[in-house]
């Protein structure tokens, strides 16, 4: 009988008979042929030579590695079926793990190298802050409120509240003494106003998402899209992770509010003169959440009809609610910054600004009207520079709200420019507090 130990050499012959296989069937590997009926096929060596081709079959320590890598006593039995340790023992294993000693084609070669370049690159890649590769467009100030104007707010509009409810010697006092009431051709602009300020933000909607984008990426100077959620919303002032959370009281309105004043070319510089401030290392304050707080003092001075005068002589009520909304937002930033103000005296300045809003809307738009005429006078504000990106002007005090009015056209034919408010619930009216 040969044995395993004796069989080290590339070729051999496989001369044992039958019967010896079952005598030492305890043996690791036989590499014994056997043929039908139990009958033995001639020795030859194991390099047989097939319709004029070789068929080498390489023998490691007894053991004959097949393509199909099945051992050939029986002629088809599975090498799996072999114990792991006569793998391990006829170094089978190791072989299989070093890939043989058979040369790799040239173009598995190429495909091997490339994918582990690319799998050592994954390493150096950095997070992105793009939740997709190409950037969102910006949307302006007019296309945000053409989507309003566009879509069915007709169960918002069932629940808007656009003006105070007064009853008794109050009614009456405001019948008599109290501003003009709204002109009847305006009054579906100002109840779509309210409307939108019950809009919630909707992750579903690309413009809502759009909106977001602009906001961010106008005030922190940025071309790259941002996450839907994640810190870097506190960078631009928000509590938390979603901005959608702090929108109480105002709705999407509160947004559309920081989209006009961020996307009109005369108001940036001063949107980021705020934002300055409000990173300040002492007078820090949310630029986000105040600039909430100035829509909802906007939206009760524009519920209790103190605007309507305004709104009646320009004959737009978007108009004149943005730009109210920049005056009370220039006010408080004008208290904030001389006197030195820090977020401990939050409450008290934001109930300094919105009972002065309230008894001064006049003087409020006149004071904007004043800055942005010496702003201009100055040529560009210090700090800035001209924005390619900015979009059409939208109407404004001065020339701009004459132009407006010059149109001699209602609400539907006007632009408007506005956005989304919210009724605010009643235990919140006449507070001011940061939300």
């Amino acid at each position: 009988m040969i044995s395993l130990a004796s069989r080290g050499q590339d070729q051999e012959y496989n001369c044992q008979p039958p019967h010896t296989y079952a005598m030492e069937e305890d043996t690791d590997v036989m590499s014994h042929k056997e043929g039908l009926n139990g009958l033995s096929h001639e020795c030859k060596p194991v390099e047989d030579v097939t319709n004029g081709h070789s068929n080498h079959k390489p023998v490691m320590n007894g053991l004959i590695i097949g393509h199909n890598n099945k051992d050939h006593t029986n002629g088809s039995a599975p090498l799996r079926t072999l114990p792991i340790s006569a793998l391990k023992q006829n170094g089978l294993l190791q072989t299989l793990a070093a890939g043989g000693d058979q040369p790799k084609p040239a173009a598995d070669n190429e495909e091997l190298e490339k994918a582990r370049q690319e799998w050592e690159a994954v390493e150096s890649v950095q997070p992105v802050i793009s939740e997709d590769s190409t950037p969102t467009p910006l949307i302006s100030f007019n296309e945000a409120l053409q989507y309003f104007q566009t879509t069915d707010l007709g169960d918002l509009l069932k629940n808007i509240q656009p003006t105070i409810r007064r009853t008794g010697l109050a009614a009456i006092t405001h019948f008599l003494f109290g501003p003009p009431r709204l002109h009847r051709d305006l009054l579906e602009e100002r109840d779509l106003v309210f409307a939108i300020a019950q809009c919630p933000v909707d992750n579903s909607q690309p413009v809502h998402m759009r909106v977001l984008q602009t906001i961010y990426k106008r005030l922190v100077g940025s071309k790259l899209d941002c996450p839907r959620y994640g810190v870097h919303w506190e960078t631009i002032g928000f509590q938390g992770t979603d901005p959608a959370t702090d929108l109480r009281g105002t709705g999407f309105l509160g947004l559309m509010h920081s989209l006009y004043f961020v996307m009109d070319p005369e108001m940036l510089p001063l949107a980021r003169d705020i934002y300055k401030l409000s990173q300040h290392p002492t007078q820090n304050f949310p630029f986000s959440v105040m600039s909430i707080n100035m829509t909802r003092i906007a939206l009760q001075v524009l519920r209790e009809e103190a605007l309507s005068k305004e709104c009646n002589r320009r004959q737009q009520v978007v108009g004149v609610l943005n730009e109210f909304y920049v005056a009370t937002y220039l006010h408080l930033y004008q208290l904030w910054k001389t006197q030195q103000k820090t977020i401990a005296d939050s409450g008290f300045v934001l109930k300094e600004v919105e009972l002065f809003a309230k008894k001064n809307p006049k003087q409020m738009l006149r004071r904007l009207e004043v800055f942005l005429k010496e702003k201009r006078a100055g040529g560009i504000p210090r700090g800035t520079s001209p924005d390619p990106q900015a979009q059409q002007p939208s109407p404004g005090l001065g020339e701009r709200g004459e132009r407006g009015a010059r149109g001699g056209h209602g609400s539907k034919g006007k632009e408007m420019h506005f956005t989304g408010v919210c009724d605010l619930p009643p235990d919140m009216e006449g507070e001011a507090r940061l939300i």
